[in-house]
């Protein structure tokens, strides 16, 4: 077992904030570290001592490094939570972090950069008998004509994705074969600009899939759990804007069967931390995408219903103190919605920094606000446009869904524009209501909204 005592918080907003409330908990000391554009942050005003990393821009304070391991150094922390961005799956980071002698608050190096690979992830869930999206062996090669006979055995439609990153960068649709060199070529160059990496590969394209998403917490040892499934299937441009959990629609026997695989996946792979298995969904079976090897934006939703702490657990493992919890003691209970709170123009979704003039926080019952954001505030334009989440949980799916609708109804936020007016739009649309929407679902939405 090692001993924490004190983590250095290498991130910013609201999961800062959530990482700093846990250790408060758990009587650990904090350290905040931030750019000169976010000392006025909550956490960093609340922490136990406080760094400047650097400049605003994200490359030069929270991406720096160096930066960080000094300031673990300098205040004498024992470990580093990197929260989800950044450098949560940077591999290279939780090797520098390991080797200058601090604990890393998530998997090892080694696992990161086996699952950071699309390819390599998805050759080890084949082994692992985890269901994927029929496709290209590997990385397409420059072969042209070995690229045209793969997509024509997979069957058009097809899409190109990036076999590093994600958040819809080098992804290209294919729909004929004529177009497919062109599109493979496009993607390259996105892939390449974005990642630093122009390796692709190619996938059967799926035309109305849901994203089901499930949780895993392993202790590297021999030790894993699920915690049921998540549905994010409510997205713009790849983006998650609506999650919940469990699923719509989704049976006891497939969460057992889904949920039991993953559980596998992460004993063979030696996982450590908390990890997420992401899945499209189409006519009652499971595809695997990828796994993020971090804590999620949308972990709420999962603790609501589980009554599990996932930050909590994820020092605990760190810590060498393995799993509190075995698969038996897993019990879903009631249904959990999150809406992400954006600093965005609800219908342009252009960011909108600026200061926050009025702030006032919904309540009642089942309501969870994660924020960081108070009156005078000042949002930055640096980052992710993101400035909350707001969870409603109810005894059921309706209940769950009536609560967030209030709750966003009372929810004032002043001086900036934010996306609320969107996701009030959502609560109150029919086909979300019934669960009946997929992952291409909010763009129809939207085209349709733009023409009222």
């Amino acid at each position: 077992m090692k001993d924490i005592k004190k983590i250095l918080i290498a991130n910013r907003g609201e999961i800062a904030l959530r990482i700093l409330r846990c250790c408060r908990e758990l009587n650990i000391k904090t350290v905040a570290v931030y750019s000169t554009a976010d000392r006025d942050l909550k956490h960093v005003l609340l922490a136990d001592e406080a760094v400047c990393i650097g400049p605003a821009p994200a490359t030069k304070s929270y991406l720096n490094m160096a930066a960080l391991i000094s300031a673990a150094e300098v205040t004498q922390a024992d470990a580093i939570h990197p929260g989800y961005g950044f450098l949560s799956e940077n591999a290279d980071f939780a090797e520098s972090v390991e080797k200058s002698g601090f604990i890393f608050i998530g998997p090892r190096p080694e696992t990161i950069r086996l699952m950071g690979s699309k390819t390599n992830a998805k050759a080890e869930m084949i082994a692992a008998g985890v269901p994927c999206v029929p496709g290209s062996d590997g990385v397409l090669p420059e072969d042209e004509a070995v690229c045209l006979a793969t997509a024509e055995r997979v069957g058009y439609p097809v899409l190109i994705k990036a076999a590093s990153g994600g958040g819809g960068r080098g992804m290209q649709v294919v729909r004929a074969k004529e177009d497919l060199i062109e599109k493979i070529n496009i993607a390259r160059t996105e892939a390449l600009n974005a990642f630093k990496d122009a390796s692709v590969f190619l996938e059967k394209y799926l035309e109305t899939p849901r994203h089901v998403e499930f949780q895993v917490l392993s202790d590297g040892a021999g030790h894993a759990i699920h915690l049921g499934e998540r549905d994010c299937s409510m997205q713009r441009r790849n983006q998650k804007v609506v999650e919940e959990s469990p699923a719509p629609g989704i049976t006891q026997e497939q969460r057992d069967e889904i949920g039991a695989l993953c559980v596998n996946a992460c004993k063979r792979i030696g996982y450590r931390g908390a990890g997420t298995f992401e899945f499209l969904y189409e006519h009652g079976k499971f595809y695997f995408i990828e796994m993020n090897t971090r804590i999620q934006v949308e972990h709420p939703v999962t603790e609501m219903v589980t009554n599990v702490d996932l930050i909590k657990a994820q020092i605990r493992i760190a810590a060498g103190l393995g799993l509190k919890k075995q698969q038996k003691h897993i019990k879903i209970r009631g249904h959990a919605i999150e809406c992400r709170i954006n600093a965005e123009h609800p219908r342009t979704f252009i960011p909108s920094p600026g200061e926050i003039k009025k702030y006032h926080a919904p309540g009642g019952p089942g309501i969870r606000m994660d924020t960081h954001i108070y009156a005078g505030y000042k949002v930055p334009p640096h980052y992710d446009s993101m400035i909350g989440k707001l969870i409603a949980y109810g005894s059921d799916r309706k209940s769950a869904m009536a609560r967030m609708r209030q709750a966003l109804s009372e929810m004032v936020i002043e001086g900036i524009h934010t996306n609320i007016p969107l996701q009030r739009r959502i609560m109150e649309d029919s086909v979300f209501k019934e669960g009946a929407h997929n992952i291409h679902y909010l763009e129809e939405m939207l085209e349709q909204w733009d023409k009222e």
